[in-house]
């Protein structure tokens, strides 16, 4: 099957009806599969290559995890400004170059300054393709929608259904690639983006119908009174605060009931499954029984029991398969919290976003999300070092009587994370 009759019948389940996207949705889509393939490939595996690897203590590794997000997601605000300034191609081109050199520095990197700086190189790549690449996805979404084809929504549902698929794929090609050692991950990794960046050159177009570019001056201004926008910032933040424990709490619950990491890529696999064959379906039935703000409350509070269903079962301290369940919740939980509210967010920045100021409010909502995740992450990496030295110190001194009180040790991180997303679901502002 051809990628323009993949499209179309994406297409045709997303809306119910056979109207095509067009080329350049198409391409858009495609790009965010390519991405998270190469991107993917590598993540899941750094918190472990760093702890075992570099040796670096627990709290630095949630500093550097945060600091890749906030590269990334807190640098979106200059990604997306360059894209409204000088159009989606060279910021784009420019991202691909970055993410290859990143990529190939951070196999090679084996102190912590290097690590730093990779990691740096890294998230900056994709703070200056993703903005460009998802703003023109929602301006696009928009026009489609503008023609009577249905819910921009659907659109953007497409459009995670890709970046998962791609979330899916990274992990298990990351996996393999593991059975060499890190650095294939990580060359392999920045082959992935040769090819995209490559491809880009050919297909891209060079200048977009309907996409006007403007001068930066005024822009953040404007943006920093909207307090609407603002407050969906730091609901979406909170959301991305807890999908980042993925890479930071999760493999730490999976070390612990499991002895290794080994499941690890398979509970990825798990949320990347439930995202490709559930996305769009959940994103139809919300469309239809909830308002947006109503889906977006709604999936803060499935990440929120995601979170409290590994602390309640903490205490207990199962281990083997059955330990292994608590995480799987969590992973279920949270991926279906983050079918209501990802696409939903996205689709709302327009409504939202000054005229020709798209690219820059799309990267100001992952760049408020970037500082979140950055403070957040260190204080996560912290909770969980305390929690488990708090354990492994009573444990040596009392024995197994002290069991209980070290499962609930254990389990504060986890409360104190369920309790995010709870907040964040009062920031929320009003649709209309």
């Amino acid at each position: 099957m051809t990628s323009a009759s993949t499209g179309r019948t994406a297409k045709a389940k997303a809306t119910g009806r056979g109207a095509p996207l067009s080329s350049l949705l198409r391409l858009l889509i495609l790009t965010q599969l390519a991405f998270n393939i190469g991107f993917f490939a590598v993540l899941p595996f750094l918190a472990e290559h760093l702890g075992r690897s570099v040796g670096m203590a627990g709290w630095l590794v949630g500093f550097v995890l945060g600091l890749r997000t906030f590269s990334q997601q807190g640098l979106f605000v200059v990604g997306g400004a360059l894209a409204d300034r000088y159009g989606i191609r060279p910021v784009v081109l420019a991202g691909c170059v970055l993410r290859i050199a990143g990529f190939a520095w951070l196999g090679f990197a084996e102190r912590t300054w290097a690590v730093v700086g990779a990691v740096l190189l890294i998230g900056f790549a994709a703070a200056l393709f993703s903005p460009a690449v998802e703003s023109e996805v929602a301006r696009q979404a928009v026009v489609w929608e503008a023609e009577g084809n249905g819910d921009r929504t659907r659109v953007l549902a497409l459009f995670t259904v890709a970046g998962q698929a791609g979330a899916f794929v990274g992990p298990l090609l990351g996996a393999l690639l593991l059975a060499v050692d890190f650095r294939t991950a990580c060359l392999a990794g920045a082959g992935v983006f040769v090819l995209v960046l490559a491809g880009h050159a050919w297909l891209l177009p060079q200048h977009i119908p309907g996409r006007a570019r403007v001068r930066f001056g005024g822009g953040a201004r404007l943006l920093l009174r909207n307090r609407r926008f603002l407050a969906l910032c730091c609901a979406y933040g909170a959301y991305l605060l807890a999908y980042n424990q993925l890479y930071l709490a999760l493999p730490a619950e999976v070390e612990r009931a499991a002895g290794s990491q080994a499941p690890l890529a398979w509970l990825f696999a798990l949320s990347s499954l439930l995202v490709v064959g559930a996305q769009l379906p959940v994103t139809r039935w919300a469309g239809k029984r909830l308002a947006p703000r109503r889906s977006m409350v709604a999936g803060l509070g499935l990440i929120a029991a995601g979170f409290a269903a590994v602390a309640l079962a903490r205490p207990a301290g199962w281990t083997g398969v059955g330990g292994l369940a608590p995480a799987a919740g969590f992973v279920v939980l949270l991926t279906l919290g983050q079918m209501l509210v990802a696409p939903v967010a996205r689709a709302w920045v327009p409504d939202l976003a000054e005229d020709g100021r798209l690219g820059l409010y799309t990267g100001a909502l992952s760049s408020v999300s970037g500082l979140i995740v950055l403070a957040g992450s260190s204080a996560t990496g912290l909770l969980l070092d305390t929690g488990l030295d708090t354990g492994l110190e009573t444990g040596l001194e009392t024995g197994l009587e002290t069991g209980l009180d070290t499962g609930l040790s254990a389990a504060v991180p986890w409360l104190v994370l369920a309790a995010v997303p709870l907040a964040a679901a009062g920031l929320l502002p009003r649709r209309d």
